[in-house]
């Protein structure tokens, strides 16, 4: 990989140095360079651990020195290792620019307290045997599931529960185990004499010392030899128990969490592989994970006037960590089971739940630094590659040393292509088509999304519906080709499988790249993406008909028969797209508002609303334009307007037939309020509670 530290350095405006053998013969240059205060930045991750070692010897060495933080970046894999290195210093130098940004500001924490209590819940031979391999540093508790093909052992080393478990819920530190003490066999009382076992005539009890009270015929032998113990005890009501525990393995067949995104500290085991119970010895102290979310309740669209709208954080969620609180007319995110995927954001409609860890600015950041150093530096039809920092980072490693391995063959591994800018995320579905769209925006041709089996099933779909969306207002605009795509590799030689997507022909740029920044607000940033694209657009149009699915733009189709003028859509709007007029009866719409959440859909009374997804590119999508409005309906007493003749209509035609609305009674219903409660006192022949 030819590297010129001249063009780089003009790219970067700065001066840098070539290092070819940095990480052996040239430490001493790192050394000198984490000393002078500025910035360091290291274009290898090979060996990311010796460079972190060195400068932690240093700065113990030689305290009190102000030390620059040092930042690393995959040149090699990501762009030197490639049939296209030749081409690839646009691209090496936007990957450095963008490792210059600074770190992410600090944002709010979940912490976790972990004393090591371990609740083991499995056949109580296989439970034995796995506290075992961790009794030296944690403190165990088993809940038997039955004895298994081992047994119990016979001298009982820890603490054993039995019965029905009812529910087992928490994170943690803060695990809490319900359940029903249904057994005779008491097993804090129970000696494991085995005289039981040998006295029951029905082979109703097991190693695991609990009866089957399925096979028991009730001789009640055991309870005879178990006399000087009295652990077995029939007449026993059954007992609802709770506990508490840091940390649970489960070795069941049906496990307690089904979930994809587990609580942290509950781990499964199949008996073989050792890596769970590696993680749960290392459970032990005082975490913190940052607080990935940031959630406003007055732009929840998720409930009004206990009616349910959008639910999509909800159903997308792998944790379980969201839930619907109707109670309070929102939804109830719960910090210390989010995993920060980040999907809830992507899929919220509103921007009322938002990526806190990195927020959307600072990504936004990182694609204009890296979008404008490689237009800078000569690049052309730059393509995003985002992929998780793990999986997908290894996968991408993987991908360059294959290309390296096979660069002498002809129908080698390609390697990354010159075009494509990697982009590690904390979760790939962390981003959406806000950001995408300002991407394409900032001057990229496509954004491409590497999903490994790290992602839930839902988020795939998730990811797909969004660029759905954004693929099908591109379109309509003009810009040819195919923008967005999701890659699913499980390994190395599933990406090289993608060499033809990644080398395929490039999508359409804008002409102009934008200036904006990515905004806090989700929608403020779609308006600006959509602005632009709208402004530069090849083809100009007046309508995109948009996905039904995921879409968050989108109109009302309002029947004006139907509608009576109510206005309880108008309460039920999150957003101030419908909007009222206090001088006359009017609905107003404003398109640009509407979330297409469907509140007002499932709140109005006559069933006249429903949403139709599109993208309106005319002026008005941004004013308030009158969609229905009728007459008001005057006061037979005092002709002061109130409701609308349609809605009173209506009142009176059902009413009409009604034992308690009759002569006048029924003229009452066509007088203001002010008007009623006066005929009501004046009249002489009006029967009062005093009468009866």
């Amino acid at each position: 990989m030819p590297l010129d530290p001249r063009s780089l350095g003009a790219a970067l405006n700065e001066t840098l140095t070539l290092h070819s053998t940095l990480c052996r013969r040239e430490a001493g240059a790192f050394l000198k360079a984490i000393q002078s205060g500025d910035d360091v930045v290291v274009a290898c991750t090979q060996e990311k651990r010796l460079f972190t070692e060195l400068a932690e010897q240093t700065t113990g060495a030689e305290r009190g020195a102000a030390y620059a933080p040092i930042r690393f970046v995959n040149i090699r894999e990501t762009g030197g290792w490639s049939r296209d290195a030749a081409q690839a210093s646009p691209k090496i130098a936007a990957l450095l620019a963008a490792a210059h940004l600074p770190e992410p500001e600090p944002v709010a924490t979940v912490t976790y307290k972990s004393a090591g209590r371990l609740l083991i819940i499995g056949e109580l031979g296989a439970a034995e045997r796995a506290a075992e391999l961790l009794a030296d540093e944690l403190d165990i508790t088993l809940f038997t599931q039955g004895a298994g093909d081992l047994g119990a052992a016979q001298e009982r080393r820890y603490p054993v529960l039995g019965g029905q478990i009812q529910s087992l819920t928490g994170w943690l530190g803060a695990f809490e185990l319900k359940w029903l003490r249904n057994n005779p066999i008491d097993l804090d009382l129970c000696t494991r004499c085995n005289a039981c076992l040998v006295a029951c005539p029905e082979a109703a009890i097991g190693l695991d010392y609990q009866i089957d009270l399925d096979l028991c015929q009730s001789h009640r032998s055991c309870v005879t030899v178990c006399k000087v113990a009295g652990a077995i005890d029939f007449s026993r009501e059954p007992e609802t128990s709770s506990e508490t525990f840091d940390l649970v393995l489960d070795l069941r067949a049906t496990p307690a969490f089904t979930q994809h995104a587990l609580p942290q500290g509950y781990l499964r085991w199949d008996g073989r592989d050792l890596k769970p119970l590696m993680k749960l010895r290392a459970l032990v102290g005082e975490f913190e994970k940052p607080k990935f979310f940031v959630y406003k309740q007055k732009l929840c669209a998720h409930s009004r006037n206990e009616k349910t709208g959008c639910h999509a954080c909800i159903d997308v969620c792998s944790a379980s960590a969201i839930s619907s609180d109707r109670s309070r007319q929102q939804i109830k995110v719960n910090p210390n089971l989010c995993v920060g995927c980040g999907t809830c954001t992507t899929v919220c409609p509103t921007g009322a739940l938002t990526y806190a860890y990195p927020r959307a600015s600072d990504q936004g950041v990182k694609f204009k630094t890296l979008l404008g150093t490689y237009a800078r530096s000569g690049g052309k039809n730059a393509a995003l590659l985002l992929h998780s920092q793990e999986g997908g980072a290894r996968l991408l490693g993987d991908l360059g040393r294959l290309a390296q391995l096979e660069r002498a063959t002809q129908d080698g591994t390609h390697g990354v292509p010159a075009r494509v800018l990697p982009i590690a995320l904390w979760h790939t579905s962390s981003l959406g088509l806000e950001v995408w769209l300002t991407a394409i925006a900032y001057g990229a041709s496509q954004v491409w999304v590497l999903m490994t089996e790290e992602e839930a099933p839902q988020y795939h779909e998730a990811i797909r519906s969004q660029m759905a969306v954004a693929q099908a207002i591109l379109t309509g605009l003009g810009y040819q080709g195919e923008h967005f795509r999701v890659l699913h590799a499980r390994d190395a030689r599933d990406l090289a499988a993608f060499d033809g997507d990644l080398q395929a022909v490039p999508a359409q740029c804008v002409s102009r790249s934008a200036g904006f920044a990515v905004q806090a607000d989700k929608r403020a940033t779609l308006e600006l993406a959509l602005d632009h694209l709208i402004a530069h657009a090849p083809v100009k149009t007046e309508r995109i008909a948009l996905p039904a699915s995921g879409s968050p733009l989108g109109a009302l189709k309002l029947d004006k028969d139907a509608c009576t003028l109510c206005l309880s859509c108008i309460n039920a709007c999150p957003a101030s797209a419908l909007q009222d007029n206090q001088e006359s009866p009017q609905l107003k719409f404003i398109e640009k508002n509407c979330v297409q959440c469907g509140l007002c859909v499932t709140t109005c009374p006559e069933k006249a609303l429903s949403l139709v997804p599109q993208l309106n590119l005319l002026p008005q999508r941004k004013e308030a334009v009158v969609i229905n409005e009728m007459k008001p309906y005057a006061c037979v007493r005092c002709s002061k307007p109130f409701g609308t003749l349609k809605a009173i209509e209506a009142m009176l035609g059902k009413l009409s037939g009604h034992s308690m609305f009759q002569g006048t009674a029924l003229e009452r219903l066509k007088m203001c309020s002010d008007c009623r409660v006066i005929d009501i006192y004046s009249a002489q022949n009006e029967t009062k509670i005093t009468d009866l």
